[in-house]
């Protein structure tokens, strides 16, 4: 054992009564968890907090995803593969077939759905230069189209998700042979179109983005360039999914289809941490505590439940072996972000070019695609993305004091500024836990002293509104 202060400092220790705490926040809606533990003081039981329950789809969620259609995205895709090829090196001007005529068509769709928003909801083709490089023999037109639905109360609060529009057959350099990118990716497309369409006639506390990007077959430009126009703005991006590849349940290889199971995968270090920032977090054992990583935590919170239909299969990895998605784009640049995928690819049909043999068919084809399966990752995403951005924000600026030698464990955060805060809770796991296990209401401050030693556990800190949605928790950082 080894003191690391010069001298102990004795202080009158305050503890926080979880009564009290819980008294101090409203009552919160269906499927709110508050603690309820014993009250706490010198010579008392550690605090004990209450089990965490799942936080229920509000009304207007659930009618929501009721209205995602598979028939709709069904068309989507459909018509998504009939352009023939969406190679990012395709046609930019052929009305029927190629890249171009895909993108129209896109931004065609996303402005009738914006039609209905009441000027909530704008819709840009984002355009750009991109020069030669892995993949681009010559400077190449590539552009996002995006649609933004800008939140009431909280705009400056931005959740983004994406689909890649763009296709590829074997040889990622054939711009030219069909290739329909049924699962890869019109299906993700088909996700971002829908949620926009059933999203934009309401209203949401912070703003949502839904972009189909290209270039990502050639190295991921479109999202790169969308995510760096985000940093360069100083963009408040609190979460960002990808959906690439979330055709089917079926892999159509022989082994068993798993139709109600959708993979998310989600990094742990953060990619963009320096290497001190990387080495600090691991000291103290925050390797499963990253930002995206706690949006893996809620996505299962708020996304398994009889709406969606769905399991969360959650991965803690930034993404499959040899590959890599949109979502890259943005833990590049610090954002939290994930990837959903099906469950089970088959790379024999994945990329491949349109042909038959032996009575078979190969290339990523409509044929493969379960409509029903993609509007349950629908559901999925458009549960998740209402769950953010009706709930406060992610807290900020959450930290531990580390600089005492004490059993009890303080924690400080800046203040969030939503009109219907309720207040904020701790929350805390043993260290071999993966997900949280204990949950205390604290009121509405920005700072609790629990007699509980933050040797011992990983805690948390989230925020609660009014009517009982909950943000994404924040895992401090040890005080300097």
């Amino acid at each position: 054992m080894t003191d690391q202060r010069e001298r102990p400092t004795s202080s009158r220790r305050a503890f926080l009564s979880a009564s009290a705490a819980a008294a101090a926040i409203p009552a919160l809606g269906a499927g709110s968890a508050l603690g309820a533990g014993p009250a706490l003081g010198a010579g008392r039981a550690e605090a004990a907090g209450s089990a965490p329950r799942r936080q229920a789809p509000d009304r207007e969620l659930r009618a929501m995803l009721r209205e995602i259609d598979p028939h709709r995205i069904g068309a989507t895709v459909t018509r998504l593969a009939a352009f023939g090829t969406r190679h990012t090196l395709s046609a930019q001007d052929n009305p029927a077939r190629g890249i171009g005529a895909a993108r129209d068509w896109i931004f065609e769709q996303l402005s009738a759905y914006a039609a209905a928003s009441g000027g909530r909801m704008t819709v840009e083709l984002q355009s750009f230069i991109q020069p030669p490089a892995s993949r681009i023999p010559e400077p190449t037109l590539i552009t996002n189209v995006v649609a933004t639905l800008r939140g009431d109360d909280d705009p400056g609060r931005v959740y983004v998700v994406t689909g890649h529009y763009d296709s590829r057959v074997t040889d990622v350099m054939d711009a030219t042979s069909d290739a329909p990118g049924a699962d890869d990716d019109a299906s993700g497309v088909a996700v971002i179109m829908e949620l926009a369409r059933v999203m934009a006639t309401r209203h949401t506390e912070a703003t949502i983005v839904f972009a189909a990007v290209a270039g990502e077959e050639q190295g991921l430009y479109g999202s790169d360039h969308l995510a760096q126009q985000f940093r360069d703005a100083g963009a408040d991006v609190q979460a960002m999914f990808s959906n690439d590849i979330v055709g089917t349940g079926d892999a159509h290889d022989g082994t068993a289809p798993d139709p109600r199971t959708v993979r998310l995968f989600v990094e742990g270090v953060p990619t963009a941490e320096t290497a001190a920032e990387a080495n600090v977090r691991r000291s103290v054992g925050g390797e499963n505590d990253g930002p995206s990583r706690q949006l893996g935590r809620f996505v299962k919170e708020v996304a398994e439940n009889p709406q969606t239909g769905m399991k969360i299969r959650v991965i803690w990895r930034r993404d499959r072996y040899l590959r890599g998605s949109d979502h890259v784009s943005f833990l590049l640049r610090g954002y939290p972000a994930a990837r959903f995928t099906e469950p089970r690819e088959n790379f024999a049909h994945e990329h491949q070019d349109v042909r038959v043999e032996n009575g078979v068919q190969y290339g990523d084809l409509v044929e493969f695609c379960d409509f029903a399966y993609i509007a349950r990752v629908a559901r999925v995403n458009g549960a998740v993305l209402w769950s953010l951005a009706q709930a406060p924000g992610t807290p900020k600026g959450v930290v531990i004091d580390t600089t005492q030698l004490t059993n009890a464990t303080t924690l400080r955060w800046q203040p969030d500024t939503a009109a219907d805060l309720a207040g904020y809770e701790v929350v805390w796991r043993e260290t071999t836990a993966p997900d949280w296990t204990n949950a205390m209401a604290v009121g509405n401050v920005t700072s609790v002293t629990i007699d509980l030693s933050k040797d011992n556990v990983f805690f948390g800190v989230r925020a609660l509104d009014r009517a009982g949605h909950r943000s994404p928790v924040t895992a401090p950082r040890p005080s300097s």
